[in-house]
């Protein structure tokens, strides 16, 4: 099937803006950029995952999913202790001078791998604002395109690819400024206010 630019460029204008946010996602790709870590990896997972939401969206999951609000709830109680588990985190990085700076002589210990993919993963798919934006309203929107809504598709992965791999790898550019600890206590401090601000929206969603 022919690639049609209109639904390609309208799926990659959607697909920016709503990934281009601060969100708990968006925080750990750029921390893990910042401190050089497992950033390829971090990157992959972080797209991958939305090749499969915004394929399954556009294939119609979409529709099953806000059928499903049982589904929903649950997400969402788990998505929101995962989140304040991390603002804890984050928090407790914040307070402590000696986790803060980028220096090699106090810099925390390098993280693994799997702990870096493993939170990748928890912070994609157990956030359920993931799949309100990927699943139900990207693909709600490809629908709209008709027979050209894999196009929109493609654009929308284009996009996510693009901003991660920007978000990730672009980070590096900000090291000089986060070779001071005041920097890392503030970003850890700001990573905290948004992941606790995104699990109390979740919560007082519930009864929504």
């Amino acid at each position: 099937m022919p690639v049609d630019a209109h639904a390609l460029l309208a799926g990659l204008g959607l697909g920016l803006s709503l990934i281009v946010a601060i969100g708990a996602q968006n925080a750990f790709v750029l921390r893990q950029g910042l401190r050089g870590e497992h950033v390829g990896a971090v990157v992959a997972v972080c797209a991958a995952s939305d090749v499969v939401l915004i394929t399954a969206g556009v294939a119609g999951v979409g529709a099953l999913v806000q059928q499903a609000e049982w589904a929903l709830v649950v997400v969402r109680v788990g998505g929101a202790a995962f989140l304040l588990g991390y603002a804890a985190h984050a928090l407790r990085r914040a307070v402590r001078l000696a986790d803060a700076a980028l220096d090699a002589r106090t810099a925390p210990e390098r993280g693994t791998l799997a702990g870096a993919l493993t939170t990748a993963l928890a912070l994609t798919w157990l956030n359920p604002h993931v799949y309100l934006d990927t699943v139900v309203l990207l693909g709600s929107i490809a629908g709209t395109h008709g027979d050209d809504r894999w196009s929109f598709a493609v654009g929308a992965v284009a996009a996510s690819a693009a901003w991660f791999l920007a978000l990730g790898f672009g980070a590096r550019l900000l090291r000089p400024l986060f070779a001071r600890p005041g920097a890392w206590r503030v970003l850890d401090a700001l990573i905290a206010v948004v992941m606790t601000a995104l699990a109390l929206s979740l919560l007082t969603g519930l009864g929504g």
